[in-house]
């Protein structure tokens, strides 16, 4: 299956972090594929195609302010993408409360706000598809990432056990789980860094956003309509 066999026309998609790498790719492929895309960042990204909402994630009422307005508006919310993410790299013993704490908000504990808001409009309709970014950093150790891997490793459980309880009304929970990717947070790391990344992936060579967005697009699609609880690395082989 091609990039363009995905159709998602007229159905309506809300993604995070999509002033991101993995965001704004994944946003933009769903509207290319035909979705009406609701975007959520702190800022708004120049020429994002569809509904932008400036929402703060780590506050309850605003996620749920935020499903209302889109449930006003359009009646229901077909998909969810949840890639927004932030990092704060140090040592265990070098992080501050704060440091652990807002890695798990946003990572974390914002996709149990946005599956917690969702839940009763897509156990209603009897369908919901989501699909959240992980890392393959929650799946092995690596010095240095504690907070990120744990909200990501928290990530996976919470999407498998969100999978379980709401599959019985149809509804879909994936996860993928990217490797190094030459976007986004990736870009913003030493180049010795970004060599040793390419070193441990078969493939030699870093991911592209748009392989995370095509990934993406296909567990949300009717192509994967039995899939589901599933974790989808797209790391080039770096977890082999």
């Amino acid at each position: 299956m091609g990039k363009a066999d995905f159709d998602f026309a007229n159905e309506v998609a809300l993604v995070t972090g999509v002033a991101g790498g993995l965001g704004s790719a994944v946003a933009r492929a769903l509207a290319a594929a035909g979705a009406r895309v609701h975007g959520v960042d702190r800022v708004e990204p120049e020429g994002f195609d569809g509904t932008f909402h400036t929402v703060d994630l780590r506050e309850s009422a605003e996620v749920e302010a935020l499903i209302s307005t889109i449930l006003e508006r359009e009646g229901r919310i077909d998909h969810l993408v949840h890639a927004a993410g932030v990092t704060r790299d140090r040592m265990f013993w070098n992080l501050s409360d704060e440091d652990w704490e807002s890695v798990i908000d946003v990572n974390l504990n914002a996709a149990h706000r946005l599956l917690r808001a969702l839940a009763p409009s897509w156990r209603k309709a009897g369908a919901g598809n989501a699909v959240l970014l992980t890392s393959i950093n929650g799946m092995r150790a690596k010095a240095g990432v504690s907070n990120y891997a744990a909200s990501k490793a928290g990530l996976i459980a919470l999407g498998r056990t969100a999978a379980r309880e709401l599959g019985p009304r149809g509804i879909r929970v994936n996860l993928v789980a990217p490797g190094m990717i030459a976007a986004g947070m990736g870009r913003q790391l030493p180049e010795e860094v970004l060599s040793r990344a390419v070193d441990e992936t078969a493939l030699g060579r870093l991911g592209q956003a748009e392989d995370i967005s095509s990934g993406v697009l296909f567990l949300l699609s009717d192509a994967a309509a039995h899939i589901t609880a599933a974790v989808l690395p797209i790391d080039g082989g770096q977890l082999a």
